[in-house]
């Protein structure tokens, strides 16, 4: 009887093991990186960078929207369906004009993904405007 119960204890608990390393279904957004700096630019300079990403779930992924903290940052982004296993990309551009010092800007990506709230973000340090000689 008590081998039984051990036998019983250790199946159950390698079935819970299994279901903690399962996956959730539905799409996933999964980014190559999560952050990107310009480092130094000057005040007046526009930048971009693209951040790729790729659907590694079992579903369609659809992003709904791209928010961003301030003006300074506009995105664009693929508006169709991105299928599972397919790769796509969010474009940021950033604008410097009127900043100074560190910047620190977050890029909030709304969709249907297991996790709803995805976050990129993109430091930069702006230097005073160049001078002309």
């Amino acid at each position: 009887m008590k081998r039984i119960l051990a036998l019983l204890m250790f199946v159950s608990s390698v079935g819970f093991a299994q279901d903690e390393t399962a996956t959730v279904p539905g799409p996933v957004i999964t980014f190559e990186e999560m952050e990107f700096n310009f480092d130094d630019i000057y005040q007046g300079d526009k930048v971009e960078h693209v951040f790729n990403f790729e659907n590694t779930g079992d579903s369609p992924l659809i992003i709904t929207n791209v928010q961003t903290t301030c003006g300074c940052t506009a995105t664009n982004w693929e508006r169709e369906p991105i299928l599972p296993g397919s790769k796509s990309s969010i474009k940021v551009n950033f604008n410097s004009a009127g900043k100074m010092g560190r910047q620190n800007k977050v890029i909030t990506i709304i969709s249907n993904s297991v996790a709803p709230l995805n976050q990129i973000k993109i430091t930069t340090n702006v230097l005073p405007a160049k001078t002309e000689n």
